[in-house]
């Protein structure tokens, strides 16, 4: 069984979508409500925290709810094209708010565009479990995330070339690149990928699978307890390492001026460094897990970024050598991304893919619904040089969670030859 890198790769643009907003929306949106609106370290974070409160709920309801939808162009499909449509058009409507310091019309709008992006995050993110076979997907994920980390790229690029070193820059043609991505992907991942074939020929290679086992092994049962419980502390590793890495990638455009000393959009250029490193590390790294075993590669990337939070709190003005820091960065992050989100749905049964994409974007939004306010609490009270601290706490209780989780895990035997290693087979 082969992995077609071809197909996982259009399967990513939609993710590629969701990465380039998200990105923009993280390093933007704070710097409009705090420049522009006169918001306050904790009141930012608490608005920054809305989007995932309403995901915290959308999310699992429209995972699970398009398990269950089925119509001629499948049943992701339809929540992927018209959650982005609905994104882009609003999305625009941001910066001409900013622009004309409306604050109600930027909070309204704003809302309305996260509910337009929760509408098919889950949907979107589960095409690729849907078509793809379990033991595939550490591989697969990789790609996927390969495909949001240049999502994140073209954001930070766009950041980096469109936004003045003026006090009050305007962010419209930094929101239009980003909006024109997100169409130009959406409409090539429409118009390649075909998902009710590609679900149908995904299931015919589990019937080939299921006719060498028995009745007994085939049918669906209910989850084990010890596999509940490995769940359990797989959702809270979530938890505590997207309570750690969001409170950095939601403050550090603010940290970087207020600390660093930086200007403009100069601060996406070291945000850049993290992204480019896990660009370059997705593809290894899946490779590597399917080695080596996903709840390791996990470990490792704890490890790698808690390393870099603790060396993050030593500068205390911009030098290039934090370029190195930030690499470790988007490496430590990548090992977590590409193997996380697999062993969720490794716990799964093939009929709740998607309620169990939910149960992981709910735990993922549950941590940003926190972090925002909890670590703007330290930020406006103490000092922003309570940033990379309190990242490192967090990172090493993750580690700590990760300890109990007991499945999930998959790991191919050994090949018997060099080069039968450099081939797409997991099995």
């Amino acid at each position: 069984m082969r992995l077609n890198y071809k197909r996982t790769f259009f399967v990513g643009l939609g993710f590629l979508s969701i990465s380039a907003f998200w990105q923009l929306y993280d390093n933007i949106i704070p710097l409009i409500l705090e420049n522009t609106f006169g918001l306050g370290e904790t009141l930012t974070g608490a608005v920054m925290a809305l989007d995932n409160v309403l995901a915290l709920f959308l999310l699992p309801i429209i995972g699970a709810f398009s398990d269950r939808v089925s119509t001629r162009i499948g049943k992701r499909m339809p929540f992927v094209l018209v959650g982005t449509a609905a994104a882009v058009i609003l999305m625009m409507l941001l910066p001409f708010a900013d622009n004309q310091e409306n604050f109600v019309l930027f909070v309204v709008v704003l809302g309305l565009v996260l509910i337009a992006m929760s509408l098919y995050r889950s949907p979107a993110v589960a095409l690729m479990p849907d078509i793809t076979p379990k033991p595939l997907r550490s591989k697969a994920n990789a790609v996927i995330n390969l495909m949001g980390a240049l999502g994140s790229v073209f954001a930070l690029l766009a950041i980096s070339f469109l936004v003045a070193q003026v006090d009050r820059p305007d962010y419209t043609y930094v929101f239009l690149a980003v909006a024109l991505l997100m169409v130009i992907s959406v409409i090539i991942l429409f118009s390649t990928i075909r998902e009710n074939r590609l679900v149908a020929e995904r299931k015919k290679e589990d019937l080939k699978e299921e006719e060498a086992t028995t009745p007994e092994e085939t049918e669906e049962k209910p989850i084990p307890k010890d596999v509940k419980k490995s769940l359990y502390f797989i959702l809270a590793s979530i938890f505590l390492w997207f309570t750690a890495y969001n409170a950095i990638i939601t403050a550090f455009s603010r940290y970087a001026i207020n600390v660093w000393g930086l200007r403009g959009g100069d601060f996406a250029n070291t945000l850049l460094v993290a992204t480019i490193a896990a660009v370059i590390s997705f593809l290894p790294i899946g490779f590597l897990s399917s080695k080596f075993g996903r709840k390791r590669m996990i470990q490792v990337g704890i490890i790698v970024m808690s390393l870099a939070y603790f060396s993050g709190f030593f500068y205390t003005s911009y030098h290039p050598s934090v370029n190195i820091i930030f690499a470790l960065t988007g490496f430590g992050w990548a090992a977590i991304n590409v193997n996380s989100y697999p062993m969720v749905v490794e716990m799964s049964k093939s009929s709740d893919v998607g309620k169990y994409t939910g149960l992981y974007y709910t735990f993922s939004m549950a941590a940003q619904i926190f972090t925002p306010v909890f670590s703007g609490i330290f930020l406006e009270a103490i000092s922003y040089r309570t940033l990379f601290p309190y990242a490192f706490i967090f990172s090493l209780l993750s580690l700590l969670t990760m300890v109990f989780v007991k499945h999930g895990d998959s790991k191919p035997p050994k090949k018997d030859s060099l080069i039968e290693n450099l081939d797409s087979d997991d099995q």
